[in-house]
């Protein structure tokens, strides 16, 4: 059987919180926590149609919540401009940002419609514009940011001759590469803001291993039906070998909320693949600040969206 991990989330009351990929799985489980907790939920979804569903499943446990729904597709830079617009004509600041947003692993070698990897342009380019894009507005809200990043960037690094897997796809390590990516955004993020006294803290967290959606049917990414380990998962799961989808929401949850929670800190499942959250030594490949440096500015040079 699977174990259970209570993390209860503090009081949110009178916060607002940005939780990308909340139409299912661990950011559903997110999204509705905070919103139990008071937050008010911005909901960033590709369809209205799930995006709905996911307010309505969320309402069914926080009756009261506070939600709102916005389009963003991670993969196209006009759609995270058109909802920063958005964002910043509410005018309200961002507390907490959870850039929980992802994908993996697409049948072949796919791009963004601004011609990025698939898996490097939307879990860790469309983030990191959607972030610095924001940066006024989680400035103002002294905001928590937390990204998820995976178990695959344990190994591999950025290839920095080949960012984008150009002249050697391999999915695997191009999905290790963006999650690497992610944690190295993450930690240059936190760095950045102490050094200019931008009042924010950016953590990392990882689910471990779980039977959310991301091997699931994909047919917008050409998988038709759901990769074959994901059967395997689920069974581990229910035996607790590896995490459940409400387990793994957890680690991000303590990053995003935790009351002793600062900045660059790294979060995960005590055994890795399960477990309760607890604070994590980094993983090797997240070390060198040498590369999240290097990261951030050849970002700033893709996304065209240099920040101050």
């Amino acid at each position: 059987m699977p174990r259970s991990h209570p993390f209860t989330v503090p009081d949110q009351t009178g916060r607002l919180a940005v939780v990308t990929g909340a139409s299912d799985g661990i950011g559903l489980v997110i999204a509705t926590r905070l919103a139990q907790a008071g937050a008010a939920v911005v909901l960033p979804v590709r369809s209205q149609q799930r995006g709905e569903a996911a307010a309505q499943r969320i309402r069914a446990d926080a009756p009261a919540a506070d939600l709102r729904l916005r389009a963003l597709d991670l993969s196209s830079l006009r759609s995270v401009a058109a909802f920063i617009a958005e964002m910043e004509a509410d005018g309200r600041p961002v507390d907490l940002l959870v850039n929980n947003a992802g994908v993996m692993r697409p049948p072949q070698r796919q791009v963004t419609s601004d011609g990025f990897e698939l898996q490097l342009g939307t879990n860790h380019l469309g983030h990191f514009a959607l972030t610095t894009g924001l940066l006024p507005l989680l400035r103002e809200g002294r905001a928590r940011v937390t990204h998820q990043t995976s178990v695959a960037a344990r190994s591999g690094g950025i290839r920095w001759d080949d960012l984008q897997s150009e002249r050697d796809y391999r999915v695997m390590q191009a999905y290790a590469a963006s999650k690497i990516a992610v944690g190295l955004f993450a930690r240059e993020l936190d760095a950045r803001s102490r050094l200019n006294g931008w009042g924010i803290s950016s953590n990392l967290a990882h689910p471990g291993v779980a039977p959310s959606n991301l091997l699931a049917a994909q047919p917008g990414m050409g998988r038709s039906g759901a990769a074959p380990e994901r059967r395997l998962i689920g069974a581990l799961s229910r035996i607790g070998v590896v995490g459940t989808v409400a387990g793994s929401a957890l680690p991000a949850l303590l990053a995003a909320t935790g009351p002793d929670s600062e900045g660059d800190e790294f979060f995960g499942p005590k055994r890795t693949l399960a477990g309760p959250p607890t604070r994590q030594a980094l993983w090797a490949p997240l070390e060198r600040m040498d590369d999240a440096r290097r990261l951030w500015e050849e970002s700033e040079r893709l996304v065209q969206a240099p920040v101050a």
